[in-house]
């Protein structure tokens, strides 16, 4: 397995490129002033890069970084010189600060400590250190260790206040989305309630007046036809009301099962799509509802059938199409699709449209679905 090389931040970067900076700016102006025979001292150079390369990984890896830059600390006093570089001193203070801010609680502190107490017993500068001199330093890397640890805190303050940002947007979009899908049901359940109810009494008075006459009134004929077809279209947009908004935009129809199959093709389902009969053109709402019950179908067989087989039979009738999704999984099917609408939600779909529903276990094992959808306006399977 291939080993990945972490990537800095680029604030990391920012941080590491000054320290060598500052550090290569030393070598060529003050290394006199530390007790170098020379100015510049070139070969101080590697070292500040080392240093500023060290940094560049300090929220990766804190702990490497804060070890190399005491590593590094201790090589420069062991070539004897006793005062430490601006840049060396920055590094440090910029160890510290990441034990603090990058590593968790039940580590950072024991970190930090160790580090000061090295520090305090002479064991970075190789010499045993004046009282005064171990305070200061103590209250230096404490407090740089202190800001790592006030940063750390205010991050995950920033970090639990954008997830409930989040969380409070998400559940403000769905009490949007319940409020507009219970007033578009309020609107369906109106127009039920009164136009096609009225729409309904004058299809029944008509007939009633063309029976009394005979039955020959063409005039009544087509009042009777096209109230009819005007109830039936009434329950279709009904119908559409109850659905999702999402609904409302171009969707899919049986030609696209091949395409839902290849969808879960890496389950361990074996499924077999069979098609029989003459396809004919179905209503747009028609042949969506049609969609989403082989889907419905098939997800149930996704989720409780486990490695069985699924056979999808789409047999097209003269007046109506038949959609029959078995499997002969071990496990029982739930009356809750994971889709949310479940058997309810399929059923409904059906009967929208005047069509049938049958759900439940098989004898054999397994599960079956079969709906039977009319295909022509005006017809109702019983």
């Amino acid at each position: 397995m291939a080993l990945r090389f972490p990537v800095p931040s680029r604030s990391d970067l920012l941080i590491g490129a000054a320290v060598a900076a500052v550090g290569t700016l030393e070598a060529f102006t003050t290394a006199t002033s530390y007790g170098a025979a020379q100015n510049p001292e070139l070969w101080w150079i590697p070292q500040a890069l080392l240093a500023g390369g060290l940094l560049c990984f300090l929220r990766k890896a804190p702990v490497v970084v804060f070890v190399g830059t005491v590593v590094l600390q201790f090589l420069w006093h062991r070539q004897g010189f006793e005062q430490c570089q601006v840049h060396q001193i920055i590094a440090l203070l910029i160890g510290f600060h990441g034990l603090g801010a990058f590593l968790p609680r039940d580590r950072g502190p024991w970190w930090g400590l160790g580090g000061i107490l090295i520090f305090d017993i002479g064991a970075v500068d190789m010499r045993v250190l004046p009282f005064d001199e171990a305070i200061y330093l103590t209250v230096m890397f404490g407090f740089a260790y202190l800001t790592g640890v006030g940063l750390r805190a205010w991050l995950i303050r920033a970090q639990k206040a954008a997830t409930q940002a989040a969380l409070a947007e998400v559940e403000r979009e769905r009490r949007a989305a319940e409020a507009v899908a219970a007033e578009r049901s309020r609107i369906a359940r109106e127009l039920h309630d009164v136009v096609a109810h009225s729409v309904s009494m004058m299809v029944m008075q008509a007939a009633g007046l063309r029976r009394a006459q005979g039955g020959d009134n063409p005039v009544l004929t087509g009042i009777e036809q096209a109230g009819r077809d005007a109830v039936n279209e009434l329950r279709v947009m009904l119908g559409a009301l109850r659905m999702p908004q999402d609904e409302a935009l171009p969707q899919p129809g049986l030609d696209m099962v091949g395409n839902l199959i290849s969808t879960v093709s890496n389950t361990p389902l074996r499924i077999t799509l069979t098609v029989t009969g003459e396809p004919v053109r179905l209503a747009p709402g028609l042949d969506l509802s049609a969609y989403r019950i082989v889907q419905e179908a098939l997800t149930n067989a996704v989720k409780y059938a486990g490695e069985a087989d699924v056979q999808i039979k789409i047999v097209y009738h003269p007046l109506s199409v038949t959609l029959e999704v078995t499997d002969n999984g071990k496990a029982a099917g739930s009356d809750v699709l994971s889709t949310g609408n479940g058997l309810i939600g399929m059923r409904e779909r059906a009967e929208l449209f005047g069509g049938t529903l049958d759900a439940g276990p098989r004898e054999e094992g397994g599960f079956r679905v079969v709906a039977v959808l009319p295909t022509s306006p005006g017809v109702v399977l019983v």
